[in-house]
This record gives C-alpha cells, structure tokens and sequence, in this order.
C-alpha cells in the first residue's frame, strides 16, 4: 500500500507501530532504501476516516512558514493513495516517545517544554485556519458548543442531576466566556507530545493528532491536565510565561469544564454508535463524577467573586481606604471563590484539592456565620478588581493585622490567609469586602 502511495519508493523493512492494541487505525513503521523511516496509517472506521480528512487539509495548511513559528515539529505527508474503499497516507516518521499524562514530572524541563509547545500553537496567526475552510469559532460558539454537548448528554436521561447542574451553571456565567479564542490543536493529550531526551532533560520535539485544528477555545488544549498530577502546575505556568496573549482569568475553571464534557461525548459516542459497553462506562464514570461534583457545591466552576487579593495587597488597601460610616444592621458577608476540588476519577481527575469547608471557617457543622447567614452573597456586585458589598457590623475591637496573624496561622505552605473584615472597626468596615482566599490552582495564579 505505501509503494502504491509514493511514486519509486523502495522499502527494505517494516515493523509494529503504535500501542499494539485495537484502535482506529491500522499502521506500520517503514524503512526505505534512502534511510528514512516512514508511518503508514489506515483508517478502521468511518469515523477514523474522517478525522484523517481534516488532519490532512490541517496539515496541508501549515506551511514552512507557519511551522517555522512552533518549536517542534509537525509529521509531513509524503504521500496518499486508496485501497478498499479508504485512504491510505504515508507520513514522515518522528521519533521520539510518549508518556502518560500521571507520570510526567513536575518542574523544569519536560512539563515546561509542553507548556511553552502549547503557547506556541496559541500564538499562531488564525487567518490560516480560515483560509482553508477549518473552523473559526468566537467566544460565544464556544460557549454554544459547550452548550449542545450539555443538552444532547441530558436528552439521554443518563447524565445525573448534580453533574447536569454544575455544568449548565458554568455555561450560563457570562464571565467565564469571557476570552480571547486562539488557534488550538482541540484534540491535545500526553500522548500528543513526542519527546526526544537532551542534555537538559526531556523536551518536546513534535505533536502529533491535527484532525481538530481550529480557532476556538484555548482552554480545551489543556483540559488533560486533570490528569497530570503535580506537573499541571508545571505546565501552566510554563504555558502562561510563553504566552504573550492577554491573561485568561478563568482559563483553569474552563479547562477544568472541558475535562468534565469529554464522559458526556463518551457518552454520546456510546449512544450513537449503540454500543452498550461504551455507555455503561460512561454512565460509571459520571456517576463517580458526582460524588466529586457533591464535595465541591461550595466551589463551583462558575467564578463568583473577582480576583483574590493577597495579604499584603489587603494591607496596603486598609491604609488608603477612606474612611466611612458602616451601614446599621448589616452583617459581614464572607465570598465563596471558584476554587475546585480535582479529585480522582479514574484516568481523568489526577489529584485531590483540600477544600477550607464552612464548618473550618465558621466552626458551626451547618457552616453558619454567626448573624445565621451563609458565608456567600449571591447579590454582590462586582466592581473593580474586588467584589464590594456592605460589611458594616458591631466592632469586636481587633484590628486587621490581629485577623491576619489569627487567620493566617495555618501551618500549611499551601493555604493563604481567610480574612474576614466584618469585625473590624465600623469606620473601616464599609468600604471592604470580607474575602476567603483560596489554594491557587498553579504557581503563577
């Protein structure tokens, strides 16, 4: 087949290629008689098929000038022709190996290698992604997209109540749709990464996989971090020094979201192609998602305060606040914060996020305040770079920096400080809003 594909190709050799288990495609490693080392690959199915056709007006799309931006390689298609009724393409072999996604290591080296490979896919200029009729989707597609995979996985009766409700709430934030669509590879995992070993350790050398290119979405391209451990932080800090695109406040609860929609595609792939065994692992997985989904009711991917401010940030306001008369009978109001629990879902969640509950916080198993109220207020309204409210409440006579030293002795690295402002004195109580600081999900948040 790869002879009948390239004109004069001579192979001396040919050997197994890939995982050796039943995919979507059927391939082999060759050897040509000029040394070169050469894959071919046959699609199994319809849908194989498919994807191969995109993957080919993709990689045809990107031209030496295009690939001269990216810091790896892109496989190169020497050749195509049919047998059978399906495709036949013969690409250039790019060595190299692959690892799971639980095992690549934090810190410098591999994982910031795969943060600043993905950077650079986000940099690309999307104008050749329409060029060649490939998708091209604003920050409200997206959303919409978001939206369809939600309402189809509901339609099968089989998606539970909790897991429907967390998603529909994150599609329907307006803030957290808030961003700048990229071009995006849309079909990233561990395994797309080829890497080859160098004197500074492992880095990526090539990805692999480009039958989902597109403008869309940059958070997709990440949402397998889930799956990474210790090394997700690794990586996204790397993806956000080598990005020169505006911040992305929400980019980690979207990712997070995406993760999370792929059990309703499997589901959905389950259903359309009447494969029960498919669907009763989807089902399971979505039924361990909701014990994930009902520890975290307090932390919903839909943000519900603004940016969180660090102690000295806080500080420093207190000595610039004017000073003001707090409104009588009103009570301190503590924010919730769109941290999320990662807890395990088999091959999908890597790892656990202790969660600061409402009984920590308030030492009352209902999770109370003491005014009876719970610690969040639905009606706050954002403005500026912190959510403000009225907090006025009788003084209890400490002073902020009592709070902070009181609130801020944890004796784990891994929290910042829980403030809660409703107690200090009415005239500088008005104009600040109690905040609960949360456990950052990457170094450079």
């Amino acid at each position: 087949m790869a002879t009948s594909a390239v004109a004069d190709l001579r192979i001396l050799g040919a050997g197994p290629f890939g995982h050796g288990t039943t995919g979507d495609f059927d391939s082999a490693l060759l050897r040509t008689s000029d040394d070169r080392e050469l894959v071919i690959r046959v699609p199994a199915n319809e849908r194989a098929a498919s994807e191969q056709s995109v993957e080919l007006i993709a990689l045809q799309a990107m031209t030496a000038g295009i690939r001269s931006r990216l810091p790896f390689e892109v496989p190169s298609v020497v050749g195509q022709g049919s047998t059978r009724g399906t495709r036949v393409v013969v690409y250039e072999y790019l060595p190299g190996y692959t690892v799971e996604a639980s095992v690549i290591p934090a810190g410098d080296g591999v994982a910031t290698s795969i943060g600043a490979a993905i950077a650079a896919i986000h940099a690309l200029p999307g104008s050749f992604v329409a060029e060649v009729g490939l998708p091209h989707l604003t920050a409200a597609e997206c959303r919409n997209e978001a939206r369809s995979v939600i309402e189809r996985a509901a339609s099968t009766r089989l998606l539970p109540t909790a897991v429907r409700k967390r998603w529909t709430d994150a599609a329907a934030d307006d803030s957290l749709w808030q961003f700048q669509p990229t071009v995006i590879h849309g079909s990233l995992g561990a395994e797309s990464f080829v890497l080859t070993d160098h004197s500074v350790g492992s880095i990526v050398t090539g990805v692999l996989g480009w039958n989902s290119l597109r403008v869309g979405d940059p958070a997709r391209d990440l949402h397998w971090l889930s799956g990474a451990g210790e090394a997700a932080e690794s990586i996204l800090a790397a993806y956000r020094s080598s990005s020169s695109r505006h911040h992305d406040r929400f980019l980690v609860q979207r990712s997070m979201l995406h993760a999370e929609l792929e059990l309703a595609r499997w589901l959905l792939h389950g259903v359309d192609s009447r494969d029960q065994g498919i669907i009763d692992d989807a089902v399971s997985l979505l039924d361990g998602l909701v014990d994930h989904v009902l520890g975290d009711l307090m932390n919903p991917l839909s943000p519900q305060t603004g940016p969180i401010m660090a102690v000295s940030d806080v500080e420093d306001m207190l000595t610039r606040t004017p000073q003001a008369t707090a409104a009588s009978g009103s009570t301190g109001i503590g924010m919730e914060t769109d941290s999320y629990d990662r807890s395990e879902l088999e091959a999908v969640f890597g790892r656990d996020a202790e969660l600061v509950g409402d009984q920590e916080r308030t030492g009352d198993p209902n999770g109370r305040s003491p005014s009876g109220s719970r610690d969040h207020d639905p009606d706050a309204v954002e403005t500026g770079p912190i959510d403000v409210v009225a907090s006025g409440s009788a003084a209890s006579g400490r002073a902020a920096s009592d709070i902070i030293a009181a609130k801020g002795d944890r004796g784990d690295a891994g929290y910042t400080a829980e403030l809660d402002f409703s107690a200090l004195e009415a005239a500088e109580s008005g104009e600040i809003t109690p905040l609960t600081q949360r456990r950052p999900s990457s170094s450079a948040e």
